[in-house]
């Protein structure tokens, strides 16, 4: 799930010179996304209000939603895992050879990347046509009375629409921004079918602090007569989509577990790491079957109901059918891929595992992941392997929680950044950001140290067998009177925590890799007086056989290291 990412996030450098650079930065000019947050926040109360301006915006843009109907939607909410969800149905209904459209956010790397059109981001020539389209008309027939221009993610989603009928796509999966009730997307009347993907705690603020006010939230992209399905969920939230559904006489059905669709065959392979992608497959099946049957997609003789168990036969919410997978359907769960979630880079002897977690239920499934992949493969033969851990956390998100949860993974150095890639962003136009300060930025960062510091010593409290950690924090800033960085320590507190704060993560990527990774420069030390921690660290990074980074906590994270450690990704 998917955060949704602001403006600020890598969109390659030196945007003057390339194609879509000029339609980037205007674009950022709307608002970035703590605005739009806060805009919803205003607006909730009438949530009717709030679709009626989006469906202003669009009219004046040139489309009524009445038009949206042509692209064939499938509309996906969720906690977490619907952008999974989201990419496993594009690919499955790519692979029977469809045109397909694809709304997501956040971006990790380019803004780009939100609308794809056959799995792929459109151009930066198709980018900056389509932004300049909507724009101009919107510019056009501004009312003085009314907001000339809609935020940074509606309009974005008004572009999308643009993008796809223009282009015309035999259907567009559009994954819900924040919610579904109150979200811009929920301008879409009448979709072909709907998901709803894991439901957890996020955007308090916004939706509701219980897991039932949540479900509500996310109930509201039903449509009466659309199917749709649900992965398995606590009992009372599932009982809340099903009151939503009833209200909105929508059929509701819940999903089958993927073992289902594996009775007397092999072990389907996804092209996502990680079991808890096994209910987001499990939903993109039924979410790409129903397609294929509403719209009339030959080839439906292939697909023979498998009979459902009696396990889940009581539930509120009837089970839908399993069915026997088409060749297509096991290809396209196989090819799906999806930056940033459960994904690993080996560069030499350090190995990067990204994983844009960033509630409590996706942490545990993080770990779990990391777990499996990383600490259980052989060990050095020298035995000289350096777990580090990467972190950051944005908005209402309960950090305390989420860093308990990272703790068993007995990592030897946490290391805490901002999402920005470089302290100055100002050659960068995906990385303006006009809510979030370099200072208020790290001082979140000192705190998650603190927290981290805080918990590694209850753990030491709590296990007497559990060696001390031996290695001080420090804070890496900008000095006060000019340009240098300095390591500075934090306040006094006991020595005994393995964590450290940088400005900015390439100065955190490099400081881990210290010159192994072929993708990142050196560190230098020219205007900076070493920390003692970061000394022994930088000596033990040098010196290990094997160092495994975890970057979680954050999509923006996961992007912003994406882009630094992944070049081509950028082009």
């Amino acid at each position: 799930m998917a955060e949704m990412l602001p403006a600020w996030v890598a969109d390659g450098t030196a945007e003057e010179t390339e194609p879509g650079g000029d339609a980037i930065r205007m674009l950022n000019t709307l608002q970035t996304n703590a605005s739009y947050l806060e805009q919803v926040k205003r607006e909730r109360g009438d949530p009717q209000a709030q679709l009626e301006a989006m469906q202003g915006f669009l009219e004046r843009s040139g489309l009524k939603v009445e038009d949206l109907d042509r692209l064939n939607i499938i509309h996906v909410t969720g906690t977490k895992g619907k952008g999974s969800a989201c990419a496993f149905t594009e690919c499955i209904l790519r692979n029977y050879g469809l045109k397909t459209g694809f709304y997501s956010s956040p971006h990790l790397v380019q803004v780009r990347e939100r609308i794809r059109i056959n799995g792929q981001p459109i151009s930066k020539d198709l980018f900056s046509k389509y932004f300049w389209l909507v724009y101009n008309r919107l510019e056009e027939t501004k009312d003085p009375a009314h907001a000339s221009m809609p935020a940074y993610f509606r309009f974005l989603t008004i572009m999308a629409f643009h993008v796809f009928l223009q282009e015309k796509v035999d259907l567009a999966v559009v994954e819900v921004g924040i919610g579904g009730t109150y979200d811009c997307t929920n301008i879409i009347r009448a979709p072909v079918v709907c998901g709803v993907s894991s439901l957890g705690i996020d955007h308090t603020s916004i939706l509701g602090d219980t897991m039932e006010k949540i479900a509500w939230q996310k109930g509201g992209i039903f449509k009466p007569g659309v199917p749709a399905f649900t992965v398995a969920q606590p009992e009372r939230p599932l009982e809340v989509l099903r009151e939503r559904a009833q209200e909105r006489e929508c059929p509701l059905y819940l999903c089958p577990e993927l073992d289902d669709f594996e009775e007397g065959c092999r072990a389907l392979e996804l092209g996502l790491a990680g079991a808890h992608q096994r209910s987001n497959a499990a939903l993109a099946l039924q979410l790409a079957r129903t397609w294929l049957q509403r719209c009339g997609c030959p080839g439906l003789g292939e697909l023979k109901e498998v009979p459902p168990s009696t396990e889940l036969l009581g539930r509120p919410v009837p089970l839908a059918p399993a069915f026997q997978l088409t060749d297509a359907m096991i290809q396209g769960l196989r090819d799906t891929e999806w930056l940033g979630r459960t994904q690993v880079l080996s560069h030499g002897p350090v190995t990067w595992y990204l994983d844009g977690a960033h509630t409590t239920s996706s942490i545990q499934a993080c770990v779990r992941w990391f777990r499996q992949t990383a600490l259980n493969q052989d060990k050095p033969h020298d035995g000289s392997e350096v777990r580090v851990l990467l972190f950051n956390a944005t908005g209402d998100r309960d950090t305390a929680a989420l860093l308990k949860l990272l703790v068993p993974c007995h990592f030897d150095y946490a290391v805490f950044c901002p999402n920005f890639t470089e302290v100055s962003v100002a050659n960068n136009a995906d990385q303006q950001n006009f809510n979030v300060t370099l200072e208020n930025a790290l001082t979140r960062c000192l705190e998650n140290q603190r927290t981290w510091t805080r918990l590694l010593e209850e753990k030491v409290g709590q296990d007497p067998w559990l060696p001390s950690p031996l290695r001080v924090g420090g804070l890496l800033q900008p000095a006060p009177t000019r340009g240098s960085l300095l390591l500075v320590p934090p306040a006094p507190r006991p020595l005994n925590s393995p964590a450290l704060v940088f400005p900015c993560l390439a100065q955190a990527l490099r400081w881990v890799a210290q010159g192994r990774d072929p993708q990142l420069a050196a560190p230098t030390a020219s205007g900076a007086q070493p920390h003692p921690a970061a000394s022994s660290g930088a000596v033990l990074l040098r010196e290990a056989a094997a160092v495994r980074v975890l970057v979680t906590g954050s999509l923006h994270l996961v992007g912003g290291a994406l882009r630094l450690l992944e070049p081509a990704l950028s082009q």
